[in-house]
């Protein structure tokens, strides 16, 4: 099926899903020293819902997680603010322009870091896009079952968020756990770079309301750097985040 969004032509028959599914084993990868996800069938005295069984017609499951720990997510700006602000509330579009690139981080100390440069670099050139996705190298697929806690992964640099914002870019997308450095003392640099939120206790009015970011993906080396339309799909919970499964789909010449 063909489809004209944002004046490209693309092949809705064709998705290619970028988010990692949430599991209730140590296949899910795991952040912020969080355990497991839990999906487990309700229990109401000897019922138990699930049709294996032999006591249920449905299986009936609940489901404990954390958005922010347990796979890809999609986050506004009050994931950081004192004020409740929600992702079902703050994102209202959900078909953009996006450009996809690779990035090996800048060993700088004892961090690996994306720079401004390297961003800038991937980008010289490129028409304007709504969409950024970031994927770090190498990129082997165990980043689909890592345990980030404690690990101080790669991160954003300020300079890097900032530029990412003046460039007008609204969605920003990466397969790290955070844009943010593990242990940073609570400074959220890049969050707030690109969110442009000066005073978390008192948000300005000029913050990137509309603005999210999506972390914890998985872009398949199949998927070529370059661009695509990007669907940002998310469940619509009442949150600051909320589970995603961010779509690209070949822009067709």
């Amino acid at each position: 099926m063909k489809a004209t969004i944002n004046n490209q032509q693309i092949d809705l028959s064709n998705p290619l899903d970028i988010s990692i599914p949430l599991t209730n084993n140590e296949q899910n990868p795991i952040a912020w020293y969080q355990n497991t996800p839990e999906i487990s069938p309700v229990t109401m005295g000897d019922w138990i819902g699930k049709v294996s069984e032999g006591k249920s017609s449905t299986n009936f499951n609940n489901i404990f997680f954390n958005p922010h720990a347990h796979g890809t997510h999609t986050e506004c700006l009050g994931h950081i603010t004192r004020d409740f602000y929600s992702i079902n509330q703050c994102l209202k579009q959900f078909f953009f322009t996006a450009e996809l690139i690779s990035v090996e981080p800048n060993l700088i100390g004892e961090d690996l870091i994306i720079t401004k440069e390297q961003i800038e670099e991937k980008l010289h050139c490129k028409v304007s896009t709504e969409a950024i996705i970031i994927r770090t190298l190498p990129n082997p697929e165990s980043k689909k079952h890592l345990n980030y806690s404690n690990t101080n992964p790669p991160y954003l640099e300020e300079a890097a968020a900032i530029f990412i914002r003046e460039k007008g870019i609204q969605h920003l997308l990466i397969d790290l756990p955070s844009v943010d450095k593990e242990h940073d003392e609570g400074k959220l640099l890049a969050h707030k770079a690109f969110w442009n939120v000066k005073d978390v206790n008192n948000v300005n009015e000029d913050a990137r309301f509309n603005c999210t970011i999506t972390e914890m993906i998985y872009v398949n080396d199949a998927v070529k750097d370059g661009s695509y339309i990007l669907n940002l799909q998310f469940a619509s919970f009442e949150n600051d985040a909320s589970p995603s499964k961010p779509i690209l789909y070949k822009i067709e010449k």
